[in-house]
């Protein structure tokens, strides 16, 4: 069994053995123990002391119903976490999917995912995270970590970005990149996020696709000095998952993870 340290509400300081920044190489941490993680051993719904739900139709002008408790749309079978869209009717929605969010935040860090992600136009898995401050300063304000896209018009390219109130895709000044990654809809790759007081990396496989260093300005440039917790989502359609239209032949869809580690700093 790995060794689990509880992490409700604490800021982690995540640094490299040597003291200094990250390489661009990959996101080690030198104790190799995680603050929270979740490998996903236990067959049924997911884990209710790490996970809560989005309920209904949630943002983006998305297709999708978000469901609660249901094994259709979310479960953990033969060691990984499912998230499954269907085309069914249900709420008034022509497809309903899941979206689970961590009840754990933190302050600095890396978050490490290794999925399989879905295939199929229309399809619009995710890894991010937002601000648990949201409700009190609302979004972009609370700020957003975009560790992982894949919209299925463009199988291979995964996206990462930030999204500020000074840089957002709604005023189309958010600040991000992409990489084309080998069958990810058929292979698992590890997505990362490093995330430190003065900036946040972004990897696939331990490789640094894209960094956004700390500006002056404040809250509005970076307001990544306050906890975010984590979304695990599988959206269908939405302003940029529904732009080529959606592939019924596509579903039910499936998105696989393996694993979520969140890493402290070294003491």
């Amino acid at each position: 069994m790995r060794r689990v340290v509880t992490a409700c509400g604490l800021a982690f300081w995540w640094m490299c053995a040597c003291g200094g920044a990250q390489s661009a190489q990959s996101p080690s941490v030198a104790s190799g123990v995680s603050a929270w993680q979740d490998e996903f051993d236990r067959d049924g719904l997911p884990d209710r002391g790490r996970w809560d739900y989005e309920v209904g139709f949630i943002r983006n002008n998305e297709r999708q119903y978000y469901t609660r408790d249901r094994l259709e749309n979310a479960r953990v079978e033969n060691g990984l976490l499912i998230i499954e869209a269907r085309r069914e009717r249900f709420q008034n929605a022509d497809y309903t999917s899941a979206s689970l969010t961590s009840r754990t935040s933190w302050t600095y860090g890396r978050i490490e995912v290794r999925a399989k992600l879905p295939r199929g136009r229309g399809t619009w898995p995710a890894i991010w995270t937002l601000g648990t401050n949201i409700r009190e300063v609302g979004w972009p304000l609370c700020g957003e970590l975009d560790i992982m896209e894949h919209v299925g018009f463009e199988p291979g390219r995964i996206h990462a970005n930030i999204h500020t109130r000074a840089y957002n895709h709604v005023q189309g000044t958010n600040k991000g990149n992409s990489i084309v990654v080998s069958a990810p809809d058929a292979e698992f790759h590890v997505y990362a996020a490093a995330w430190t007081p003065d900036r946040v990396e972004f990897f696939v496989d331990g490789r640094r696709f894209f960094m956004f260093a700390k500006e002056p300005g404040g809250d509005a440039v970076w307001p990544f000095d306050k906890p975010q917790y984590l979304i695990l989502n599988l959206a269908i359609g939405g302003n940029w998952g529904g732009q080529r239209g959606i592939d019924d032949a596509a579903f039910p869809a499936r998105y696989e993870i393996d694993y979520v580690r969140v890493f402290p700093a070294s003491p």
